[in-house]
């Protein structure tokens, strides 16, 4: 396989703005006790921590802590952040954690929220209307974020095709991915939304994060923080945690509503939130404490992922198995899903 590598995008920037200026009321009791400061790093993928974001929620739940935002492109750079000591909590997909988990890196992670399940909000987007397979872009030049889950899913789907050696990956961002596109500099690109949206504009999918789940390789959204921030500040990731399980239920019960502060973020119209929502699926706390994941499978599925990542030369080597199964912390989301 030919890899190339691409320019880079701005990363953690600061963002302490919120869109809409509209705030809510917390939905558990204020604690007014919390004064530690916390840098978060968030995605432009529409879920429940844009909602949070946008509504200046954790601000109200706990006033007197030092909250800032910081914008990433993707998992890959999330990664960066916390190897350099920069980010206590970020979003980032699941096989960007197992990788962050293995060597060489062996980040200390551990896994605090499942923010979304990935399905067709995930997919591999063509230009040709001639190609309508995933093997048929054998000598193809494909875009896509590495370290990311959409990479994970492209490598899954080209092995499935039996093509996996016979492509060019080329690592973009997903704003690279769109000026790439329009010069024809690519051919296809598995990518997340919003891009995905731009791309499919003019192109068509071939297969998406939800077959390849089908296929035994799942995909999520996560919620990773440093182990060490985790254990001295239990407090904080109650309420967190209590925000986020806010937020779900939001996007159940009020979507328009959720949907509107989720395009306030991203700057794309409600009708277009709507429609990228109905790519993923969302757990709120009670479910995620349980089994399934955060209680036990999370752990199962990081392991995987990363001896997948292995067999394909992503990972330089394993962690021991214990790194993986023990990354999900489900005392936060216990403890919400009982309110």
């Amino acid at each position: 396989m030919t890899v190339a590598l691409a320019g880079c995008v701005e990363s953690g920037r600061e963002d302490q703005s919120r869109a809409t200026g509209e705030t809510v009321a917390c939905p558990v009791a204020v604690d007014e006790t919390y004064t530690g400061t916390v840098r978060i790093g968030y995605q432009d993928i529409p879920n429940g921590d844009l909602i949070v974001k946008d509504t200046g929620v954790l601000r109200t739940c706990l006033p007197n802590a030092n909250i800032t935002w910081s914008r990433f492109a993707s998992g890959a750079t999330v990664i960066q952040a916390f190897g350099a000591n920069s980010l206590d909590l970020g979003l980032l997909g699941s096989a960007a954690a197992a990788r962050a988990i293995s060597a060489p890196l062996h980040l200390d992670l551990k896994v605090v929220w499942v923010h979304d399940v990935i399905g067709a909000a995930e997919s591999l987007v063509v230009k040709d209307p001639a190609i309508t397979s995933v093997a048929g872009l054998r000598g193809k030049k494909i875009a896509v974020p590495f370290a990311s889950t959409s990479h994970y899913s492209l490598l899954g789907a080209l092995q499935a095709a039996g093509i996996d050696r016979e492509v060019t990956l080329v690592n973009l961002q997903p704003d690279a991915i769109l000026g790439a596109w329009r010069d024809s500099g690519i051919d296809a690109a598995f990518i997340w939304e919003p891009t995905l949206s731009e791309l499919t504009r003019n192109g068509h999918v071939v297969t998406t994060a939800a077959d390849t789940a089908k296929a035994g390789k799942p995909t999520f959204d996560l919620a990773g923080a440093r182990a060490d921030f985790v254990a001295a500040n239990p407090t904080f990731f109650e309420v967190w945690t209590a925000v986020q399980n806010w937020a779900v239920r939001q996007l159940s019960s009020d979507p328009e509503g959720a949907a509107t502060h989720i395009a306030a973020q991203l700057g794309i119209p409600v009708t277009e939130v709507r429609k990228q929502l109905a790519g993923y699926v969302f757990v709120d706390a009670a479910a995620q404490a349980g089994t399934a994941y955060l209680g036990r499978q999370l752990g199962a599925d990081l392991q995987s992922s990363a001896q997948f990542l292995l067999s394909q030369g992503e990972v330089q080597g394993l962690a021991a198995p214990e790194k993986y199964t023990g990354a999900p912390y489900a005392e936060a989301a216990t403890v919400a899903g009982g309110r």
